[in-house]
């Protein structure tokens, strides 16, 4: 048992000192183990202060319980000032002293994002992360990608990143021996192989209200980039990416229609100045100047396209490019307008919907996704 993670833990624990003098106190002392051992005399001019520190049984206690659990389940302790600790994070005033960690990828990654939006994602807001992400796998595939592992967007982003071989980690809001929601179970197994799970809770935290948004300052933190796909006029993301501001990171939306419920907080955050406007990854990887990383030339861009869309027959190809021009179009209306009879064109839907570029919705409509 490392005697640094075991002090630090403790460190988090005891009560009534503020995480801004447990910070003080680690670059008085050194280390968390010289905050104890010079507990008795670092805050001699202030008694509260010294008072607070004096007595560390209980935390000690807690901590080693803690350090037993991890030991035993490969989680990995992450005190700040170690190297594998998130090193842009060590520069937001209000980093956690310690992170549990489980997973395979460099949290230090040259290129770090977070996605983030809404637990009510939409079509749209589906569509423009699957085109996100598959794009920028051609642009940036050395890409870090976070979230929170929420419902909506946090999910779709994780999964989508999972399909495109991205690594990517999801934030929690309570300890690693449990996972909320359960439903993501399968994903965040996949994703402790190709990415990880990163929390500042112990072991039986449960994932009350207040931890969500404490949570967020992680995501906004070791990220380089907020992107907001969808987001009601108030909520979490919006919360995201105001701290990502205030630490001086980019911030970026997509704009969606305006009166749609779930795109009112991005085109406020873009009407406020709060956020860049992006429709796309490319947009992304310029405005980062990422340029140096991406394989940007014409001739590929096109590649890209024929590769998302490969041998299409002429009439699979007009059924795509009506789409392109309207989407979401009911059977009846997309077969007046491609002049494919009904019963023909049901056929060579469900051959695109097999490839995965249509879906079929409610009421006989076809939606191509916007790859």
């Amino acid at each position: 048992m490392r005697d640094e993670e075991l002090y630090t833990l403790a460190l988090t624990q005891l009560k009534g000192i503020s995480l801004a003098q447990k910070h003080e106190l680690l670059r008085k002392a050194g280390s968390a183990q010289q905050a104890y051992e010079q507990r008795a005399t670092i805050a001699a001019d202030q008694p509260k202060l010294r008072n607070a520190l004096a007595d560390w049984s209980d935390a000690l206690s807690t901590a080693e319980a803690e350090l037993r659990y991890d030991e035993e389940h490969g989680i990995r302790v992450l005190c700040l000032g170690d190297d594998a600790y998130p090193q842009r994070l060590t520069h937001c005033a209000d980093a956690p002293l310690a992170l549990f960690y489980v997973g395979t990828a460099d949290l230090n990654q040259p290129r770090v994002i977070n996605v983030v939006g809404t637990r009510h994602c939409t079509q749209y807001g589906n569509d423009l992360i699957r085109r996100l992400i598959t794009d920028l796998k051609s642009l940036c595939p050395r890409t870090l990608i976070v979230s929170g592992l929420a419902y909506g967007v946090d999910i779709c982003a994780h999964r989508r990143a999972l399909e495109q071989g991205f690594e990517t980690v999801g934030v929690l809001a309570h300890g690693l021996d449990d996972l909320y929601p359960p439903r993501h179970r399968d994903t965040a197994n996949q994703m402790t192989r190709q990415g990880g799970m990163l929390t500042e809770y112990f072991t039986r935290t449960q994932p009350v209200k207040g931890n969500f948004v404490m949570r967020n300052r992680i995501v906004a933190g070791v990220s380089d980039a907020c992107i907001v796909v969808e987001s009601a006029a108030r909520g979490g993301a919006l919360i995201t990416a105001s701290v990502a501001q205030d630490y001086d990171r980019d911030v970026f939306a997509f704009p969606g229609r305006v009166g749609d419920t779930y795109s009112e907080g991005c085109n406020r955050l873009i009407r406020d100045c709060r956020a860049a406007l992006i429709t796309s990854a490319e947009d992304l990887v310029k405005a980062m100047h990422w340029d140096g990383d991406a394989t940007l030339a014409e001739a590929q861009r096109n590649g890209i396209e024929r590769q998302l869309f490969p041998d299409l027959s002429p009439k699979e190809t007009a059924i795509v490019e009506e789409l392109r021009r309207t989407n979401d179009q009911q059977l009846n209306l997309l077969s007046v307008k491609t002049n494919i009879p009904v019963g023909e064109l049901s056929s060579l839907l469900f051959q695109l919907e097999m490839r995965g570029m249509v879906k079929s919705l409610a009421g006989g409509v076809y939606h191509l996704f916007n790859l």
